[in-house]
């Protein structure tokens, strides 16, 4: 029989399973049966299946719940339609298809096809939200669409503005005539004629239910992203104290809790080791001295074997808490060894050794690896005591082998964890509509209930540190993920050891969060951090995860046994990218050239902030009960992105089946960082008791007209249950700016719209062709920059001072011409001969110094001149600067006080406009837009002082 027993686990939840016993033949057909049911369980696009998909599972359901007749109850159709139509209404539905109406009528199931199951819907549940939208599509003029209004409708309403036009190309005729010859139903229409074919309202309804019509964009449910970074650039789904079903006090332990963790896609889990105090002093996993039930570490292991790499390929990280004695932690590393074989990682990577500055390696490099997280002595340490346990082992003394005073007289482990994680708590209840499938049955320990109270267990409960005296063996086995205290983030980065990685409970990860948070997103570039819950979870509660994530911390732990909205959260993020527990960072969250704080409340540089606008009509299926329901849609995600308890929609009464709720958009005006941001649109019945919730990731998230599928509280499919809502997303614009951005994105339109306001200007006798004609590019100077430099600069000293000098250089060269023209006289009483030799000789020697001289004089006399006019000037123009400066400070005061009041007026204003606004229903979204609105008048009010101030500072 062994290898050929094959069990099944089933139920609502990771704790509350059904178990199933299988036989086969042979272990080949048990290895089969295995592979079969794993490819159905684990398939990711299995639970995101389209409406039309799910009611064709609920009538192959209900095909098969015949009777002893082998017929179908006509009983078992009216329970699917009781929570919002009398019996008299179906039973007339029944009727009008032709079929058995009869209270205790059966059906063949021969006659009960899907199309008349289909048909059977819409009588009873008719879309009139559908209708409504197909009405406004046509115009309400025809009972068809044409492949025109089709296209248009494609590309205005069921794409994302967004996306490029390349990689996402239009609809077009080609592509919308497919989509009517794939989902019309009526032949006549899907014959082409002159304008193409149709669609009616049937087809159209068909194709909204339909897989193309998903709402997040399909591929991200597979293996998209690059696996080939760090795993410090990954978030990786964890589990905190996955060994409990229930609270940390009195809790019970339980194997299954780590298979059923591991086939959701965890990828670490934590062991929390002890002394077994039994015969055979097997170690356990239990939460020490809190009164939990106790299994064996062995068990775990096997069981982490089975299931490590079912879901995912990629590394599973195991996280000891180890407060077991050399012995048994010899025996710890030695199931380790012998049952993970070579799935255990023993020794680092060749091409990535344990070195300072070495970065970890990828998840790529570490397929179907398992990593142990445990501390480790210092090198030298566990070298001599590995040395000394290896000739132990070689004498043949297995019983202690590493009790010897040698081996002990070394120095304990120099790396120990800053806070032990064991002061956390408990696990969180997942509920689990799967099935799990192994080769071995599950052994689950149960101790009964302890009759202390709470309070009780508590106050007895003592926490016990970690040890610090660690096995050579076990500590060998650690390499890529080695627990340090943490001192500082300092510290941290100068050491630079890319292994080390240190453990924050909740309470002190927030801590550092509110007074590092810059350092705290730097550190998790380089190296890992997990975070746990607090040790006041006594209930096994979790804390909200999405705080963590903003600054990068990879293994953000939950107690996966309590599914609350924390873990809601989790699960719906990590089914991304094929479920396979590991999430790529955003870029500016891995690269060291990059600054990000979590807290930011202004987009990211090379980060394109968002719009998201949710507008709730109806829902399909939502309970079997004639209750009220009621919808909420909330976004998590940076501080200020996070929205959550403001946008509900009014309450439905007595309609389970299909309420219309009909809302006003709700609008997420700013998204700051939409890689990190998830919605969640959750609905609620008149006891505020979940019915139903799903968890959307912004950045797979498609815009349009979608029908979501909702899912339970531990983030499992529900048959039937979906909203149907409108999603639009587009690239968040502020205030002021729409225009400028309608007219960027569509050049065309923009100059169409401007020329037909020209034409009909032109109508009324106004020509706007040369009204900006050169003064495109002119410089806009401030009304009073002209009269400033209207100095008086022609002063009556300047031109007295000018006259002056004008006399003093005449009287010079009349003086110059007196000597010149005694000079000729004396020349002119020799005759033409004696004059020539005197020419030639000393006279024109004498005549050349002369003119020499009087050019020397008159040039000195013009230097002095302007020497006299620059200091003339300057006493002129330092005068008329300070009148300047005078006049200057006077405006720029003015100007300022009157910017301050028009901004209070402005600010005023808003709040005004913002309150009056009836479309802002909440008043978390009014002080919202109030702040939103203030700070952008702040922004435009300190760009025109700038502007104000380079005017002033222009004449200094």
């Amino acid at each position: 029989m062994d290898g050929c027993i094959i069990c099944i686990c089933s139920g609502t939840d990771l704790v509350n399973l059904n178990f199933m016993f299988m036989v086969a033949e042979n272990p080949d057909t048990a290895r089969k049966w295995i592979e079969g049911l794993r490819s159905v369980i684990h398939n990711f696009k299995a639970n995101n299946v389209c409406p039309m998909t799910c009611l064709k599972k609920h009538w192959m359901r209900m095909c098969f719940l015949t009777n002893v007749n082998g017929k179908i109850p006509v009983r078992g159709i009216t329970r699917t339609f009781a929570s919002g139509k009398t019996e008299k209404g179906i039973f007339q539905a029944l009727k009008d298809l032709g079929l058995p109406s009869g209270k205790n009528d059966e059906i063949e199931p021969s006659d009960f096809t899907f199309d008349i199951f289909y048909a059977l819907t819409q009588k009873i549940c008719p879309r009139t939200d559908i209708e409504e939208l197909f009405k406004k599509i046509n115009g309400n003029k025809t009972d068809y669409l044409t492949v025109d209004q089709l296209v248009s409708f494609l590309n205005e309403n069921q794409r994302d503005p967004r996306l490029n036009e390349i990689l996402f190309p239009f609809y077009d005729h080609k592509r919308a005539t497919q989509i009517i010859e794939k989902y019309e139903r009526d032949e006549e229409l899907k014959k082409k004629d002159i304008l193409g074919c149709y669609m009616s309202s049937d087809g159209f309804c068909r194709y909204l239910m339909s897989d193309e019509n998903a709402p997040v964009f399909l591929d991200r449910l597979e293996l998209y992203q690059e696996m080939e970074h760090p795993l410090a650039h990954y978030f990786i789904s964890s589990s905190h104290n996955t060994y409990l079903t229930g609270r940390q006090f009195g809790g019970k332990s339980s194997v299954e809790m780590y298979r059923q963790v591991l086939l959701s896609g965890c990828r670490c889990v934590e062991l929390d080791c002890w002394d077994g105090k039994g015969e055979d002093q097997e170690p356990i996993i239990t939460h020490g001295k809190a009164m939990c039930t106790d299994i064996l570490f062995k068990d775990v292991i096997q069981a982490i074997k089975d299931t490590a790499f079912v879901t995912s390929d990629y590394p599973v990280i195991l996280s000891f808490e180890n407060h077991c004695s050399k012995p048994q932690q010899y025996k710890m590393a030695k199931y380790c060894e012998e049952i993970f074989g070579e799935f255990l990682l023993k020794q680092p990577l060749e091409n990535y050794p344990i070195e300072s500055g070495r970065p970890l390696p990828s998840p790529n490099d570490l397929k179907r690896k398992i990593l142990i997280k445990n501390k480790r002595l210092k090198p030298e340490v566990e070298q001599k005591q590995l040395e000394a346990f290896k000739k132990h082992m070689e004498a043949g003394e297995t019983n202690t082998p590493i009790e010897d005073k040698e081996l002990n007289s070394e120095a304990p482990s120099s790396l120990s964890e800053a806070t032990t994680e064991k002061e956390a708590n408990s696990r969180v209840r997942v509920k689990h509509l799967g099935i799990c499938v192994r080769l071995y049955p599950c052994h689950v320990q149960v101790a009964e209930e302890p009759e202390d109270s709470e309070e009780a267990l508590i106050a007895q409960y003592t926490y016990v540190g970690a040890t610090t005296n660690i096995h050579p063996w076990l500590s060998a086995m650690v390499n890529y993920a080695q627990p340090v205290k943490f001192q500082s983030f300092d510290v941290a980065e100068e050491r630079n050891i890319h292994h080390n990685m240190s453990s924050f409970n909740e309470s002190v990860g927030l801590g550092y969060l509110k007074t590092n948070a810059i350092e705290f997103v730097n550190y998790n570039k380089r190296q890992m951090s997990r975070i746990y819950p607090k040790g006041g979870r006594v209930d096994s509660s979790n804390y909200m995860p999405q705080i963590f994530w903003n600054a990068g911390c990879q293994m953000v732990s939950l107690n996966f046994q309590t599914p609350d909205l924390a873990m809601q959260l989790n699960q719906g993020k990590y089914e991304y990218n094929g479920s396979c527990g590991y999430l790529l960072k955003p870029d500016f969250m891995r690269r060291s050239d990059r600054m990000f704080d979590p807290f930011s409340e202004t987009p990211v540089d090379g980060v394109i902030a968002a719009t998201c606008s949710v507008q709730v009509f109806s829902g399909q299926f939502l309970s079997d009960k004639k209750i009220g329901t009621y919808v909420e849609v909330d976004m998590y995600g940076l501080p200020t992105d996070t929205i959550r308890k403001e946008f509900r929609t009014r309450m439905v009464m007595n309609n389970g089946l299909n309420p219309a709720y009909n809302e006003e958009p709700f609008v997420f005006r700013k998204v700051i960082l939409p890689d990190l941001a998830v919605l969640r649109i959750a609905v609620y019945d008149d006891n505020n008791k979940l019915i139903g919730q799903r968890i959307l990731p912004l950045d797979g998230l498609q815009a349009g007209y979608r029908h979501i599928s909702l899912r339970n509280e531990g983030n499992k499919p529900l048959s039937l249950p979906t909203i149907f809502c409108q999603i639009i997303l587009k690239t968040y614009v502020p205030d002021g700016f729409g225009a400028i951005v309608d007219a960027l994105s569509d050049p065309k339109k923009f100059l169409t719209i401007a020329e037909k306001r020209a034409d009909q200007m032109k109508a009324l006798g106004i020509d706007t062709v040369h009204t900006h004609t050169h003064t495109a590019h002119q410089f806009e100077l401030p009304c009073w920059f002209e009269e400033l430099y209207l100095t008086d600069c022609v002063q009556p000293t300047y031109l007295k001072l000018l006259k002056k000098q004008q006399k003093e250089l005449n009287t010079l060269k009349k003086k110059q011409s007196k000597v010149g023209d005694c000079f000729s006289a004396n020349l002119s009483v020799y005759n033409a001969k004696r004059l020539r030799l005197i020419l030639d000789t000393q006279h024109t020697k004498e005549w050349s110094e002369l003119i020499s001289s009087h050019s020397s004089e008159e040039q000195e006399m013009k230097d002095s001149h302007v020497t006299q006019q620059c200091e003339h000037l300057k006493k002129l123009l330092t005068t008329v600067q300070e009148q300047q400066t005078m006049q200057l400070k006077l405006i720029h005061e003015r100007q300022s006080k009157e910017m301050r009041a028009n901004q209070a007026k402005m600010s005023m204003e808003n709040s005004k406009a913002i309150s009056q606004d009836k479309s802002i229903k909440n008043k978390a979204e009014r002080e919202r837009r109030v702040r939103e609105l203030n700070s952008s008048n702040t922004k435009k009010f300190l760009d025109e002082r700038k502007r104000v101030g380079c005017y002033y500072l222009l004449f200094f």
